[in-house]
């Protein structure tokens, strides 16, 4: 997601950006792709901002995800990992390793017969996701 996209998004949404939610959005837009929890948020955000507390942390997450300038998806046991946005678009798959615990993206998308289907039968589909687990490259070779 570029800059620009951004501010319109904060723009509309009239939220204002405090060096603390600047420092949050930095961390977020500087690691494109990847799915931070907010503890990694926290420690990266400590950085550009060293007084920003936990609670600050997630309440900027979850604003950000409300606008939709971040994915917001829960991978393990309850906890949420955030991505930034890159469009508008919902389809978003993940792979998972079992054992070190990567996530990777999956960017082929093939559930659009099926999300067709379910609309010809009067369904209002708005969003879906799907994960696979199993074991990345590396740790095949490990094994």
């Amino acid at each position: 997601m570029t800059k620009k996209l951004v501010k319109e998004k904060l723009d509309k949404n009239n939220y204002k950006l405090t060096p603390q939610r600047a420092a949050v959005l930095e961390v977020m837009m500087d690691n494109p792709g990847r799915h931070l929890s907010a503890e990694e948020v926290l420690i990266k955000a400590r950085g550009k901002f060293p007084g920003i507390g936990i609670a600050t942390i997630y309440r900027t997450l979850e604003k950000l995800a409300d606008m939709d300038v971040l994915y917001k998806t829960m991978f393990e046991s309850g906890k949420y990992r955030y991505e930034l946005s890159v469009d508008d678009k919902h389809q978003h798959h993940h792979i998972i390793c079992l054992k070190c615990g990567s996530i990777t993206e999956v960017e082929e998308d093939l559930l659009h017969e099926l999300e067709g289907a379910l609309e010809d039968r009067g369904f209002d589909v708005v969003d879906h996701e799907l994960k696979f687990y199993g074991y990345c490259p590396t740790c095949r070779k490990k094994k």
